[in-house]
């Protein structure tokens, strides 16, 4: 049976987008497409609070910072680790009010690949774009392995916690975790779509009462033994023990704050399933920041009281010494596990979300003829509305990803470092390409930064160059072979393979995406731009009708 697509003339449906909404870019020979310059193949089932669940959800700050812990612990104590999260929120609230202000333009799945395009005009737009979509998915693919390392030793913690004399913990114990929680999150993307909104209230719900009780447990129960305030407060000298100078050795452990926070784009591999992408994008990511660094600063002083036993917790980098803080702080192991229960309902959310946007951020490049076999992984079942092949490419390279900590001590490090660094990255390439080409080729939306646009994008992209390069440092010296820092090995290589794909395939097969005849006007635009109505976007004005190009 013929496909039927919906046209100028037919009903407008609010979950399908219509003309009388802000979902529809344009009409190409008589068929509505949106801001990506395609038809609606995804139903838009995301309302504000859906969107800001998945926000904070994916983020999940508090359990993130927790979880993470080891890559800093070394670098100042609970000191480092307090003023090093509010110091990632200073970074990170000049790269959340710049893609903001990109979302709210241009709302696409393809997020910074697409802006990156655009951002660079029509000269150089189709190859910087192409790097910036495989960095920024690069980078989420180290997000996700983190994640579902972080929710499978949660698990497998929560087993030892009533195991302790016996349990003796092997890193294939991990890993087979880590396989189970990965599937099991991808066949709920696949086969459960129209749940997954509920998951990520649920997350939302775990994240944020569940961070509460937890704040309040660890605080509440054995008061007597809570560190002193100097140890929270005043102690990064004595525990520096990274063999970096102080000021060198705060700034490396800034990773883990930017870690709690720096999901700011996640939502915006969402933005074709939203009914109001350009107004909920902005708040949502405003959201997920303010909360997020509330929880995760509130549960960062908690836990830094709760310490009793600094030695305890740095046994490696790849070890969960949050578990061992929990015990510190409740003397119980029933409270333990419960905390520990907690925190693994939020992170399987997480895992549900990251791979959601995982998924959509291959498919957004595979649907551009981006990566090879793109007619398969390009594909979406309008049944399930999920785009199937792309969603298992993404759990297949995780589940090697996932394998790395079996060989290596500093495994975990690489994938958090990475993920900042990548995505980071991924990030500059567009905000610095919109200052260079005169923040042009971007139709004003909802959130415009107006006037203030370059002095903000310019901090964003100086900050990230300077975090970036700090975040390529050893981890600790003198360093070994095995405790090396090898995301800058990781990013060379990550723009190695992204270059060869270019010149094999990208060079005479990718010819750009849609979005580069929706919004660079200029006589080099590809051409082919025939029946193609636009419309404009100007503040307060989205539900124009449409005028001629």
């Amino acid at each position: 049976m013929a496909e039927s697509h919906p046209t100028l003339d037919e009903e407008k449906k609010p979950e399908l987008g219509g003309l009388d909404n802000e979902t529809v870019a344009a009409v190409d020979q008589g068929v509505q497409v949106n801001a990506a310059g395609y038809r609606d193949q995804l139903k838009r089932q995301y309302g504000l609070l859906g969107i800001v669940g998945i926000a904070l959800t994916v983020d999940n700050a508090w359990a993130a910072l927790g979880s993470s812990i080891s890559v800093s612990i070394l670098n100042g104590g609970p000191p480092g680790l307090i003023f090093g999260l509010i110091v990632a929120l200073f970074w990170y609230s000049f790269i959340g009010l710049s893609l903001a202000e990109l979302a709210s333009s241009v709302p696409t799945a393809g997020g910074v690949y697409h802006w990156a395009t655009i951002a660079a005009g029509p000269d150089w737009g189709r190859a910087v774009g192409f790097f910036t979509g495989w960095i920024n998915f690069y980078g989420w693919m180290f997000d996700l392995a983190a994640l579902i390392q972080i929710t499978a030793n949660i698990l497998v913690q929560m087993y030892a916690t009533y195991h302790q004399d016996t349990y003796v913990p092997e890193a294939w114990h991990v890993y087979v975790t880590y396989v189970l929680v990965l599937w099991i999150s991808t066949a709920f993307v696949i086969f459960a779509n129209r749940l997954v909104p509920y998951t990520q209230d649920c997350g939302m719900f775990f994240v944020m009462v569940g961070g509460i009780i937890t704040i309040i447990v660890i605080s509440a129960m054995q008061p007597n033994t809570h560190a002193s305030n100097h140890f929270v407060w005043g102690s990064f000298e004595e525990n520096n023990l990274t063999g970096w100078q102080g000021g060198v050795a705060f700034l490396l452990g800034v990773l883990n704050g930017a870690f709690t926070i720096g999901t700011p784009d996640a939502i915006t591999h969402i933005a074709e399933e939203l009914p109001q992408p350009r107004r909920d994008l902005p708040k949502a990511i405003g959201f997920q920041l303010g909360f997020g660094f509330l929880y995760a600063f509130a549960f960062a002083i908690a836990i830094g009281y709760a310490i009793t036993d600094l030695s305890a917790l740095q046994g490696g980098i790849n070890t969960y010494p949050l578990a061992v803080i929990y015990q510190q702080a409740t003397g119980s192991p029933g409270a333990t596990f419960g905390l520990l229960f907690i925190l693994f309902l939020s992170s399987m959310c997480c895992c549900v979300g990251t791979v959601l946007t995982n998924s959509r951020t291959y498919w957004a490049l595979a649907r551009d003829n981006a990566v090879p076999f793109s007619s398969i992984f390009g594909r979406v079942n309008e049944g399930l509305s999920c785009p199937i092949y792309a969603t298992l490419f993404v759990s297949v390279i995780a589940t090697g990803l996932g394998a790395i900590p079996l060989g290596n001590s500093s495994a975990f490090l690489a994938l958090t470092g990475s993920f900042i660094v990548l995505t980071t990255a991924s990030y500059a390439i567009p905000f610095a390409a919109n200052m260079l080409t005169g923040r042009k080729y971007f139709p004003p939306g909802p959130f415009h930064l107006g006037r203030f646009g370059y002095a903000i994008n310019l901090v964003a992209v100086l900050l990230i160059t300077m975090f970036d390069i700090f975040f390529c440092f050893p981890y600790e010296i003198p360093t070994t072979v095995e405790a090396m820092n090898y995301s800058s090995v990781i990013l060379v290589g990550t723009i190695a393979l992204s270059a060869l794909w270019w010149v094999v395939h990208a060079t005479r097969h990718y010819p750009g995406p849609k979005v580069m005849k929706l919004y660079i006007h200029d006589d080099a635009t590809p051409a082919n731009n025939a029946g193609v109505l636009e419309k404009s976007h100007a503040p307060g004005d989205n539900e124009s009708g449409p005028a001629t190009e």
